[in-house]
């Protein structure tokens, strides 16, 4: 951005240097007992502050993902409490897999854990922090497989590729259903399946990653109450939404009923303002830990306590993810109507904002409207091979003028063609995305729809569509 596009020239959040310090100095005094060490002569060289400066120029070669002008993927900076706390704990380094690695740590885990678990109504249940929604999806398929071994594991066409590359891992049928033209699981589909016997697990996928679509999660249960197959909603990136105060009615019953499923992941390192990687599983019935136990011949004898390795797959993990998620959710705690809710609620403002005025534009076609903070729509033109052209060029040129969108594959059915007079010539579009997850975006609007028209109009005057 330039500065006389905007008041005020753009500057990256530093205030939390200084608290840092001080931070760093109670953390030392709490080891001021310790005989003195030598200085590090790694941290004294001439060459360290050159080598972290160069590093400084490379990271500069990225796309702003702090900035609100990135509007593309579901990417965006940590909060400045959670990236302090990080910081913060990498002068010790614990590692929150035995008690050994990560007392203090690992309490925090299980704290900021058990906060999590009551956003979604439970006071009781298994759950800890994981690399991300990849591995934690894996221990939750990986759970529900020895629960119904040989089962097949079922979820939408529109749910995350990762449940049928773990299904594989894992040794899992996996089978795909059918989304309606909402991008939501077709629960007749589902139904019909499920007929005909074999399924040990269904997913629900509560914010899909490409549209932000909720599956119907009340008919889900009821059709588990019916086939007693196990239910697992994957929330990794909608997870949070169960506070916010805005949804449309669907996507609020859905939400308001998560806590009848079996498991859920939820990826902090999304919407729950984290570094990467921090994810997390939740398991209702605390009894399925029996499937983690193992024996191990020097980590577990410190502490006749919980070591969170007794409950994980993943051996060593951050505590610093732990410390951040903690001092974060202590900032912002996780209640309807709070700050951190708040920030969700404007997210999806945004995006319907935007969602507005793209339907209202004669040069687009929109999808549905979004039920979370993700905006798909393709450029209006003859077909959608050359509607798919023009989003990919509309896609260069708003780059070009600093505006970072996405580009999504999509059924053809999630947009009306016909009634939009494009011929169906591809049964997929490639559709331009926007993903509104910053709190800005909602005063960003204006700025975001100046750019989106320019480039725009730009595009279509040199095709001639």
């Amino acid at each position: 951005m330039k500065s006389s596009e905007q008041p005020g020239a753009f500057a990256l959040e530093k205030d939390s240097l200084r608290v840092l310090l001080r931070a760093v100095e109670e953390l030392e005094a709490g080891f001021a007992g310790l005989p003195a060490l030598p200085e590090s002569a790694g941290s004294a060289a001439d060459s360290f502050e050159d080598v972290l400066l160069e590093a400084a120029a490379r990271l500069r070669d990225n796309y702003p993902y702090f900035h609100p002008l990135y509007a593309g993927q579901m990417l965006k900076p940590p909060h400045p409490i959670a990236r302090a706390a990080y910081a913060l704990a990498m002068w010790i380094n614990p590692n929150n897999h035995a008690l050994d690695g990560g007392r203090a740590s690992s309490a925090m885990e299980k704290e900021a854990v058990a906060e999590i678990a009551r956003m979604f109504g439970w006071e009781t249940c298994l759950a800890h922090l994981c690399g991300g929604g990849t591995m934690a999806n894996l221990e939750a398929l990986w759970v529900a497989g020895r629960l119904h071994p040989g089962a097949a594991v079922a979820a939408s066409a529109q749910a995350h590729y990762t449940h049928q590359r773990i299904s594989s891992v894992l040794g899992l049928e996996f089978e795909s259903i059918p989304c309606d033209r909402l991008g939501r699981m077709d629960a007749g589909a589902l139904e019909e399946r499920l007929r005909r016997g074999g399924v040990g697990t269904v997913v629900a996928t509560m914010g899909t990653t490409a549209t932000g679509s909720v599956d119907p999660l009340p008919v889900l249960i009821g059709l588990k109450e019916r086939y007693g197959f196990r239910l697992h909603a994957d929330a990794a990136y909608g997870g949070y939404f169960v506070l916010a105060g805005n949804l449309a009615p669907e996507a609020r019953a859905a939400f308001d009923r998560i806590g009848e499923v079996d498991s859920i992941v939820v990826d902090p390192h999304k919407r729950g303002l984290q570094p990467y990687g921090c994810g997390a599983v939740l398991f209702r019935d605390p009894a399925v830990g029996r499937f983690y136990r193992h024996e191990s011949p020097y980590t577990y004898f410190s502490s006749a306590e919980l070591h969170l390795g007794e409950i994980s797959l993943e051996c060593s993990r951050p505590g610093a993810a732990a410390v951040a998620l903690w001092a974060t959710q202590k900032l912002l705690p996780l209640t309807r109507g709070g700050d951190f809710a708040r920030g969700l609620e404007a997210g999806r403002e945004a995006a319907l904002v935007l969602h507005a005025r793209l339907a209202d534009d004669e040069r687009f076609v929109t999808a549905f409207v979004p039920e979370l903070d993700i905006v798909v729509w393709t450029p209006r033109a003859s077909g959608a091979v050359a509607a798919s052209d023009l989003a990919r060029r509309i896609f260069d040129e708003t780059a070009r003028r600093d505006l970072h969108l996405a580009l999504a594959e999509l059924p053809a059915e999630f947009f009306d063609l016909a009634g939009a007079g494009i011929v169906k010539d591809r049964d997929r579009v490639t559709c331009l995305r926007s993903v509104l997850m910053k709190p800005e975006h909602r005063d960003w609007i204006p700025r975001l729809w100046d750019l989106l028209d320019q480039s725009t109009d730009t595009v279509l005057a040199a095709s001639g569509e």
